[in-house]
């Protein structure tokens, strides 16, 4: 699919949804203007809410190669850019010894793109495929302040000089999505660059709905019913709450014991599905799982109710 025959915010809505991605209106704006406008995505939001699996939904509808560079502390330019391949051109210097070539001829060669190792943001700009690459560049916020200044210019021009060839200019725009999960305030001018779109935990009933098509085979008042157990724990004075990433885990973990509802045994058999830190464990069990099920059994069963009034 090509990025013309995404034509309006109805139709970015509907191929997501089939890739199994639910987004709201807002989310698909977002998406359709991105495209449109060839303007990178700034997503921000908690762990696990569909940050990332955006980036790839994206490159599996058009068709095109995902480029992923995941940021970290110390990251620096030569990791996202390029290399030179050392080994290679210290074995090509030992080959022109061997051959005779002249001294002052040695290693005249060696800083050619033949030896020259594309990283994440040199292949997108030098992507020559029939269609434009997603570029995914994964939680930003952990890098350096020094890397986003950086970032900032290649995202500008798409266009990076390798001072022993040239400038390489991207041929093609490449859809871009940033993601973030706001460990630091980035830098005003970076937003600018970009459209932004904040991904909250979605509600009980979109939550329901992402785990009925994300997990098939499940019962829909099931699904329903760890929706709510999941907006009720995240109320809860956690350390990390788990985002809808973790409701889809734990659903098909559950579908996989044949859990076919909530009880505080197998809630407690499964909390590693969804909790990740010994200390949110412990602070759920001292809730009360088997309050905390009959709560989310409860509400969905008066949603259940309301709805067929």
């Amino acid at each position: 699919m090509n990025k013309s025959d995404l034509a309006s915010i109805d139709r970015v809505a509907e191929v997501l949804a089939e890739q199994r991605y639910i987004a709201d209106r807002a989310l698909a704006t977002t998406v359709f203007l991105a495209l449109s406008l060839e303007k990178p995505i700034f997503l921000e939001g908690e762990a696990g809410v569909g940050k990332t699996e955006l980036a790839k939904v994206l490159a599996r509808i058009l068709g095109t190669e995902l480029i992923r560079l995941q940021c970290y502390e110390g990251l620096d330019t030569q990791t996202a850019l390029y290399e030179w391949d050392y080994p290679r051109q210290m074995l090509e210097v030992r080959l022109q010894e061997a051959r005779g070539v002249e001294r002052q001829n040695i290693g005249a060669d060696i800083f050619s793109e033949e030896f020259l190792l594309a990283r994440p943001l040199l292949r997108a700009i030098r992507a020559e495929g029939p269609k434009a690459p997603v570029l995914l560049i994964d939680e930003v916020d952990r890098s350096d302040e020094e890397f986003e200044a950086f970032l900032l210019e290649i995202l500008s021009d798409f266009q990076v000089t390798v001072p022993e060839i040239g400038t390489l200019t991207a041929a093609q725009i490449p859809v871009v999505v940033l993601t973030s999960n706001r460990t630091r305030e980035l830098h005003d001018a970076l937003k600018r660059r970009c459209l932004y779109h904040w991904i909250d935990y979605p509600d009980v009933e979109k939550e329901a709905e992402i785990v009925r098509v994300r997990v098939p085979g499940i019962d829909g008042s099931f699904a329903a019913q760890l929706a709510h157990f999941m907006r009720r724990i995240r109320g809860e004075d956690l350390y990390k709450r788990p985002g809808v990433a973790e409701t889809i885990d734990w659903a098909q973990a559950l579908l996989v014991l044949g859990a076919t509802g909530l009880d505080a045994e197998t809630i407690d058999a499964t909390l590693g599905c969804i909790l990740k830190y010994k200390g949110d464990i412990d602070r759920l069990r001292a809730a009360g799982l088997g309050s905390l099920a009959d709560d989310a059994r409860q509400a969905q069963e008066f949603a259940a109710a309301s709805m067929t009034r």
